[in-house]
């Protein structure tokens, strides 16, 4: 551990420091830590960015990302000047995460093919409804294989061209060490992953190649990055990494990497949720809950994927498109009604006094609905969205309900694929929450227990999430070989941490099984609103 009286100056000038960056949907994060103490964040940086809908393709240009990059990575270093009066110019390690799956292809000379498709594209029906029907495990529409699957049933004209294809992630990892690898978390997302090796399913490879022979450019094990463990040597930064990272000049090359992993990883690591009967659920632009089997499941569900923790542990996910966008577009609403009122209000203060409100909300928010498909939603069968608040004309519309109705429907459809995994037999010990929605205490927790109906912890980094997770990955790099990773959470950074817990409310729990019995039935108007609008 660090020596308390070490200045964090002196920390970063030692380059005794682990950076994490995370690209999330709609900001790009950075948080440097001691990598001695991963509990203590010594700067961060942040840039904000935005998907496009271009050619009816949700995606990111790869100069946004990495002018994204820089603006972060430029805003941790001014954080840092801020803060201590000093420059980084190495690290101890670093560690990137992206937003998972997706479908970023290239040629032998590295240049990107199509634009890159990010998971949240719904395009690939066929290909995933053939794939899970082969391979009898589910494989959603946002996964890589399916994107790349999808293109062959196509025959789009760079198939014959694609010498190598990745997720964001894993992309940002090749440019800044050279070294076409991902974490085995983020490779589950590209292609079922077999937790005995922590390798992609050897069988699955070998029926896949069979499916498209003749087809593919070559064979799928040397189109697909290595998979890798946490923990496991990733690569360093070479000169023209360092140089895309910080055009400054000032960051040296030759700083570890450790694997690159996706959100959803950072999210286990970022609520010590590695271990079985653990879960969480991350809140965002989309929403999803990860738990940690004990057991294989004993059915294929479409409700849900079946990927690993970072270190290759078997993971029940329900993953949902939408999150908490629309929820902040109507907060935005009520920001604007603030000040043309006369009375302007910051975004948190609105969020505060909305979800203060909603607490006086009746349990089944009064009757009213609101869905929050702003993209297709598989789970709910919906290949496009259409945000809706519908009611009854007996329902009790007011501002309470209306805010409890908007909660609830961020985990409307998250309790329809938890629903599949209680009927599995998974039990559940805790379940952490994380994300911007989760900031203001005891209120989207409450409701996420209630609809759960389990007890769900918040901690200190609710709201920091990937970036910090990431950086406590690349942190346990120097550790990998005394400990595995449960054992490095548990003893180097969560023995002290302190978590909120609440505890499910009956009253919330009989009230959102009322709103979700509406919920799935009107699903029926919201697919009539997407074949109508």
């Amino acid at each position: 551990m660090t020596d308390p009286t070490t200045t964090a100056a002196q920390v970063v000038r030692d380059g005794r420091t682990a950076l994490g960056i995370e690209l999330g949907s709609t900001r790009i994060k950075a948080c440097l830590v001691d990598a001695d103490d991963p509990t203590r964040v010594l700067a961060v940086g942040s840039h904000e960015w935005e998907n496009r809908y271009e050619d009816r393709v949700w995606t990111y240009s790869l100069e946004d990302v990495w002018g994204g990059l820089q603006a972060a990575y430029a805003d941790l270093v001014a954080d840092l000047r801020r803060r201590y009066d000093v420059v980084p110019e190495t690290f101890g390690a670093i560690g990137v995460s992206a937003m998972m799956h997706g479908y970023l292809a290239f040629d032998a000379a590295g240049e990107l093919l199509v634009p890159f498709r990010t998971w949240r594209n719904t395009s690939t029906g066929p290909a995933a409804a053939e794939l899970s029907e082969r391979f009898g495990v589910n494989i959603p529409l946002r996964w890589s294989i399916a994107h790349l699957h999808q293109a062959i049933l196509d025959e789009e004209p760079h198939v014959p061209r694609i010498d190598s294809f990745t997720t964001l992630a894993g992309y940002v990892h090749w440019k800044l060490t050279g070294r076409n690898v991902l974490g085995v978390g983020d490779a589950s997302g590209m292609f079922p992953i077999d937790s005995a090796t922590n390798d992609y399913d050897a069988a699955l490879v070998a029926s896949y190649d069979e499916l498209v022979a003749g087809r593919a450019p070559r064979a799928l094990a040397d189109l697909l990055p290595e998979s890798l463990p946490a923990g496991a040597a990733a690569g360093e930064l070479t000169a023209e990494g360092a140089a895309l990272l910080d055009p400054t000049g000032a960051l040296r090359p030759g700083v570890p990497l450790c694997p690159p992993e996706g959100d959803a990883g950072t999210g286990m690591v970022a609520t010590n949720s590695v271990a079985p009967r653990t879960g969480n659920v991350s809140a965002g632009t989309s929403i999803f809950a990860m738990v940690v089997l004990e057991r294989p499941l004993a059915h294929a569900h479409h409700e849900l994927d079946l990927v690993t923790t970072p270190a290759g542990d078997p993971v029940a996910m329900v993953h949902c498109n939408n999150g908490a966008s629309e929820l902040a577009a109507w907060a935005g609403v009520f920001g604007q009604f603030a000040a043309a009122a006369g009375t302007p209000l910051g975004s948190d203060a609105v969020f505060e006094a909305l979800f203060r409100t909603a607490l006086e909300g009746e349990a089944d928010a009064g009757g009213l609905l609101a869905y929050n498909h702003l993209a297709g939603e598989p789970i709910a069968g919906l290949d496009e969205g259409r945000p809706l608040v519908v009611r009854t004309p007996d329902s009790r519309l007011n501002l309470a309900n209306f805010v409890r109705a908007q909660l609830y429907g961020v985990y409307g459809t998250l309790a329809l694929g938890m629903r599949v995994l209680a009927g599995e037999g998974v039990e559940l010990d805790r379940m952490f929450a994380h994300g911007g929605m989760f900031r203001t205490a005891g209120v989207a927790q409450r409701f996420l227990a209630g609809a759960l109906d389990a007890p769900v912890a918040v901690g200190e980094t609710a709201s920091e999430g990937g970036a910090w997770g990431i950086a406590v990955l690349a942190s346990y790099l120097a550790s990998a070989d005394a400990s595995d990773l449960g054992t490095y959470l548990d003893e180097r950074v969560f023995a002290d941490a302190g978590f909120d817990t609440v505890e499910p409310d009956a009253a919330d729990v009989a009230g959102f099984a009322a709103y979700l019995d509406r919920y799935r039935a009107g699903l029926a108007a919201e697919a009539a609103a997407v074949e109508a609008l």
